[in-house]
């Protein structure tokens, strides 16, 4: 394990967790089925059966998560069925990261940020943003984990349409914006006035 010298290291210490128990057992977990109605034909939008969550969590927390964030084709055996498999898939990921990167002045210290990390998810006292259940821990998929990008667009028609292109790249696992077009009503190259942006 890369260790962090003393005065570098992120200073991690417990305060949710304790070492002896584990965080997952701090909350009690059921059984549920995940179902978003479909209101045009009366079907399901999506279904998935026998999902686990903590007890407290909603059903419209639990809905969200199972249809947008369990990775794994639906109906088969690689597809996650619980959240502590997403908890793990992210946390486990994020803190070998840190362990070879030498945030971390000792294993105690990469514990506790991984047992502090799984309590604060599994109690909803925080939450990642999209992209990083998406894709963090994924085999096989970018390991990108913000959801903002900014884009430079040049004053021509090619780099506007370059820059729907790449939007369209990234909007697959994140989200972006654009940058330097000029203000609506501004003339154009061609002497007509800018249209405003689209809307989003």
């Amino acid at each position: 394990m890369a260790m962090a010298p003393e005065h570098i290291g992120i200073g991690i210490h417990r305060h949710f967790t304790s070492r002896e128990v584990d965080p997952y057992d701090t909350v009690e977990w059921e059984r549920r089925d995940a179902r978003i109605p479909n209101h045009k034909d009366g079907g399901d939008a999506f279904f998935q059966a026998d999902v686990e969550f903590p007890a407290t969590w909603s059903l419209n927390a639990t809905n969200i998560v199972a249809q947008k964030y369990f990775r794994g084709t639906l109906g088969t055996p690689e597809r996650e069925w619980s959240l502590r498999q997403v908890v793990d898939r992210v946390v486990d990921t994020v803190t070998d990261w840190g362990v070879k990167g030498g945030y971390f002045t000792s294993d105690d210290e990469a514990n506790a940020f991984r047992d502090e990390l799984k309590y604060l998810l599994v109690h909803q006292r925080a939450a990642f943003n999209s992209p990083v259940w998406f894709n963090i821990g994924v085999r096989g998929v970018p390991q990108q984990a913000s959801a903002c990008f900014i884009l430079s667009v040049e004053d021509t028609m090619d780099s506007i349409l370059n820059w729907y292109r790449e939007e369209g790249v990234i909007f697959k696992g994140a989200r972006g914006r654009a940058s330097t077009s000029r203000a609506s009503g501004r003339r154009t190259s061609t002497s007509r006035a800018a249209a405003p942006p689209a809307a989003r």
